[in-house]
C-alpha cells in the first residue's frame, strides 16, 4: 500500500500543472462574481479576495524577472519570493480584517 502511495506521488510530481494553474482562474473569476453579488459581505473581504489575483499577476511577473535576471526559479530567489509572498499575505490580512468586522457586527444573544 506504502509502495502503490508513493508511486502515485511520484505521478503527479511528474505532471506539467502549468494548464491547470492557468484555467484555474475561470472558477475563481466565477467566484468573485457571486461574492460581489451578496451584500451581507463587507468590502474588505471582497477586495482581499480580489487582491488574491493581484498576487498572482504579481508572483507571475516576478517568476519571470528571476528567470530572466538571475536565471533561477522564483523559489531559488529567496527575496523575492518573499517579496511576492508579501502580497499574499497582504490579501489574506485584508480577508480577516473583514471577517472580523463581520463578526463584530452580530447581534450577541445572551438567553
Amino acid at each position: 500500500m506504502n509502495d502503490l502511495f508513493l508511486k502515485f506521488i511520484e505521478k503527479l510530481g511528474s505532471i506539467d500543472n502549468t494548464f491547470l494553474f492557468a484555467i484555474s482562474i475561470i472558477p475563481y473569476a466565477i467566484f468573485l462574481f457571486y461574492l460581489y453579488k451578496i451584500k451581507s459581505v463587507n468590502i474588505f473581504v471582497k477586495t482581499g479576495f480580489s487582491l488574491t489575483v493581484l498576487f498572482v499577476f504579481i508572483t507571475i511577473f516576478i517568476s519571470i524577472f528571476t528567470l530572466n535576471y538571475y536565471d533561477k526559479n522564483l523559489v531559488e530567489v529567496d527575496f523575492m519570493h518573499g517579496f511576492a509572498e508579501t502580497f499574499l499575505t497582504l490579501s489574506d490580512f485584508v480577508i480577516l480584517f473583514g471577517f472580523i468586522k463581520i463578526l463584530n457586527s452580530l447581534e450577541v444573544n445572551n438567553s
